[in-house]
């Protein structure tokens, strides 16, 4: 098998390429949108087929070269079925395979750093691309875009830590000059989640690094959920009329929102706790956390405008492409959420 680890220095990413010696059938994993031009170089170069480009979640530090790939290629998009990318052409669950050639990629679902993330298996089990579930010595940060703790830990230890002790290991991204590990490795020698270290103490080290946002996930979010592709236009861009398009979804600013809270239906989707908390909630806005979403708007009205908020901007757009697929035909998020609420001076409701 053909296989090569490509690196991003603006973001630490890395993105990887293997590929059938036999077929030059190929795959790509984690792209960076800046990088395609190097990354079709060398598809071209070692004269491959390039069929699948994969993402081990929706990244927030930089935006997928996915749609592009896939406008020049011809690939199909591969996405996690829980990570709420819409735009993707295989939406992947635990099991299943990717393949190229006479190899395949296995996916296990590996949730805590994202709610949608994945870990991709070679089939003879001699690598794993572990995205930022973990890292070399580390893990990814488990506080936003459903991070949890509890749930990173126990899928490191039964989805990643199960594999053999050789199995190599290949992160999303390396901050330290690191290429390379294996399973056996991380297992001993990872300070967060290795070396026996309990369930209670990992979590107790994750609620304690409060990390400063990532600088662009209020860009990469909403575009990672279109496959690379910017969101449609907002209301601010446009010069007149309503700011929806009938089946897609459009990003909202927290000024048209506030212009308009009795024409549309407001939809919070975080956490009860959030919704009660300091960044307060919009008046008349519903809560429906993301991950009862689809249950709870099972009996909504199609036909309402809906507008999605959470704190960012991210689980909003997540949530806005969910209700588009079960049929909402206009749906917008609020970009900057909450947190563009409060910057903005509006009026808000807390407690």
């Amino acid at each position: 098998m053909l296989f090569r680890q490509l690196f991003d220095p603006e973001t630490s990413t890395y993105t990887y390429v293997l590929a059938d010696e036999d077929t030059r059938e190929a795959v790509l994993i984690d792209s960076v949108k800046e990088q395609v031009e190097r990354d079709l170089t060398l598809v071209e170069e070692l004269d491959l087929k390039l069929v699948h480009t994969l993402e081990t979640h929706v990244h927030a530090d930089h935006i997928t070269g996915a749609a592009e790939i896939r406008k020049r290629l011809g690939t199909r998009s591969v996405v996690a079925a829980r990570g709420g990318a819409s735009c993707g052409d295989v939406q992947v669950s635990d099991g299943d395979r990717v393949t190229f050639g006479r190899h395949a990629l296995v996916v296990r679902t590996t949730p805590g750093h994202t709610d949608g993330c994945v870990s991709f298996v070679l089939d003879d089990e001699s690598m794993v691309f572990t995205g930022d579930a973990l890292l070399i010595r580390g893990c990814g940060r488990t506080d936003f875009q459903q991070g949890d703790p509890h749930r990173l830990y126990r899928s490191v230890h039964d989805k990643i830590f199960s594999l053999p002790d050789d199995t190599r290991v290949y992160p999303g991204h390396d901050y330290r000059g690191h290429t390379v590990s294996t399973v056996g490795e991380e297992r001993r020698h990872n300070h967060r989640l290795g070396n026996g270290r309990s369930e209670e103490a990992f979590v107790e080290i994750m609620d304690q690094l409060d990390l400063a946002q990532p600088k662009r996930i209020g860009q990469a979010v909403p575009a990672n959920l279109n496959c690379g592709i910017d969101a449609a236009p907002t209301a601010m861009a446009r010069s007149k009329g309503s700011p929806f398009v009938p089946g897609e979804v459009v990003e909202v600013e927290a000024a048209w929102v506030a212009g308009n809270t009795k024409s549309v239906f407001l939809v919070d989707v975080r956490t009860p706790e959030e919704f009660r908390g300091e960044l307060g909630r919009v008046e008349g806005a519903q809560l429906a956390p993301v991950d009862q979403l689809e249950a709870i708007a099972e009996a909504w009205e199609r036909g309402r405008p809906i507008v999605t908020i959470c704190r960012s901007g991210g689980r909003s757009l997540q949530a806005a492409h969910v209700l588009r697929e079960m049929g909402f035909e206009e749906v917008a998020s609020m970009r900057g959420g909450m947190l563009a609420w409060n910057e903005a001076g509006l009026p808000k409701r807390t407690g």
